[in-house]
């Protein structure tokens, strides 16, 4: 059926829009590039079967979601996401499929495939409710926008709200959508963890709740719900507001070893600017993989088997620094012409853009991990570094002309257990534990003539927060990059 033809009456409309983001489309996708941009990038050779992504509001919980969502590729071959959510506003035994018209929202139509609903709600009584479930109902619309700008093709997607805890009708659900569990369509479980604890006690719940679902157990996650809840911590109303749909997920992983959770990123309301830390909200991005596709890096991927011609280096720079410049003077993104770009340019590798005036640091942001191809990461890292790292103001048209500019092309990321296989010069470091992370790329450490211990204990501080001695409670990850730099003239 051409989609253009299906009636506008039958389509579901935002509702979400303007409150939860932005109704305005240019506004929206500046918004949406953000997160993408400031997320945290999966490793590439991961096949991705599920994804448990947030729904609150952009400025909360945005980022984290992008952090689900780019686990898979952006040209990834989805046939169907199956968009799944529990109810927020009415209750019945069952789940309600959407199939009637497409989802609507200022990016455009997410195209249903009202097939495969259709189909599930003729075939599966516990399907039989009504599309009335989503029309007040933002926990999925809020996942389209964000999945309507990072594919380079929009897969159809299959809106399902779950308006049940009963876990027999659950695992009903679950069993009726076996038959679509496979790898060429992607699940999209939207779900919020804690409401509304202070602060550290949502740390603390969230990161049990989110352990619980990586361990692959539904009675597991089952009890430490009932826990969360019997230990009457103030304030809190729920662990995960989307539970049912989250245990749903397990039972549809559960007895398979080929298949493992993973945790990718977390946060809550009280770490933006715009929540407090009495009252919070937590956002976990979680992923099912298959174990098959980590058990090795890709060998491409290794620095020491990069190499760039002279003009492969003078292109990047002239990318990094043309950005900045048409930003500068044009107020506008560079437009780059994919067709011109050297294929060693287009790999899939993560780069930093350091910025230096006279010797002295003047920004320096950039991705570890990239689904994008390298010349764009140093198109975004270079305006990053400029006018967004926020231990310095703006870069002004004076500053421009003076500025020296460094490129480092970065390797995998490989977790460590001794500090005694940190190779100063060679490695940088990248620091996490909860919520913080922090990193300095593998030339800090010799331009300050620091110690291993050193090198640990500043970036351990002043990246990521942890405290001088907080890297020894930490996961410690090392990474090769290979240092560019710019033809002085």
């Amino acid at each position: 059926m051409d989609i253009n033809s299906r009636s506008q009456s039958a389509d579901r409309q935002p509702v979400a829009a303007g409150s939860f983001y932005e109704a305005n489309k240019d506004i929206l996708l500046k918004n949406i590039a953000g997160h993408f941009a400031d997320c945290i990038k999966s490793p590439e050779n991961w096949k991705v079967r599920a994804i448990i992504s947030p729904h609150a509001g952009y400025v909360f919980s945005g980022t984290v979601a992008a952090s689900a969502i780019s686990a898979t590729p952006k040209d990834a071959e989805i046939k169907n996401i199956f968009l799944i959510g529990s109810s927020h506003v009415m209750a019945f035994d069952g789940a309600s499929v959407f199939y009637t018209g497409d989802f609507i929202t200022p990016l455009g139509r997410a195209e249903v495939n009202t097939e495969i609903a259709t189909r599930l709600k003729g075939e599966n009584k516990v399907f039989n409710f009504p599309v009335t479930a989503h029309l007040q109902e933002h926990s999925l619309e809020v996942q389209i926008p964000l999945i309507q700008y990072y594919y380079k093709k929009t897969p159809k997607i299959v809106p399902i709200i779950i308006g049940t805890n009963n876990t027999n009708t659950i695992k009903s659900i679950a069993e009726a959508l076996r038959p679509y569990f496979t790898p060429d369509n992607l699940f999209l479980i939207s779900s919020d963890f804690s409401h509304y604890p202070s602060y550290e006690d949502a740390i603390d719940v969230d990161n049990k709740t989110a352990n619980a679902i990586v361990s692959d157990d539904p009675d597991v996650f089952l009890t430490v719900l009932k826990e969360n809840t019997r230990n009457n911590i103030n304030g809190l109303a729920t662990s995960m507001c989307g539970w049912s749909s989250g245990l749903m997920l397990m039972y549809l992983a559960e007895g398979d070893s080929n298949l493992e959770f993973k945790k990718i990123d977390y946060c809550n309301s009280g770490d933006t600017p715009y929540g407090d830390k009495e009252r919070v909200v937590g956002y976990n991005a979680i992923v099912l993989i298959e174990k098959g596709q980590t058990t090795k890096n890709k060998k491409e991927g290794s620095v020491t088997e990069l190499s760039f011609s002279k003009s492969e280096k003078e292109e990047l720079f002239t990318i990094a620094r043309n950005s900045i410049k048409t930003m500068l003077y044009d107020k506008k993104r560079l437009n780059i012409d994919e067709k011109k770009i050297p294929e060693a340019l287009k790999r899939n590798l993560g780069a930093f853009v350091t910025l230096k005036i006279d010797g002295r640091l003047r920004g320096c942001i950039g991705r570890f991990i990239s689904s994008d191809p390298l010349f764009e990461v140093v198109r975004v890292s270079a305006l990053s570094s400029a006018f967004e790292d926020t231990r310095f103001s703006p870069l002004t048209k004076e500053e421009y002309e003076k500025v020296e500019m460094e490129i480092t092309v970065l390797g995998p990321l490989q977790r460590i257990n001794d500090i005694n296989e940190i190779i100063l010069g060679k490695h940088g470091i990248y620091i996490k534990k909860d919520f913080r992370s922090g990193t300095m790329l593998p030339q800090v450490a010799i331009e300050n003539g620091w110690t291993v211990e050193q090198f640990l204990g500043y970036t351990s501080r002043d990246k990521a927060g942890l405290g001088w001695d907080g890297w020894k409670n930490a996961e410690l990850y090392i990474y090769e990059g290979m240092v560019l730099e710019e033809n002085k003239k």
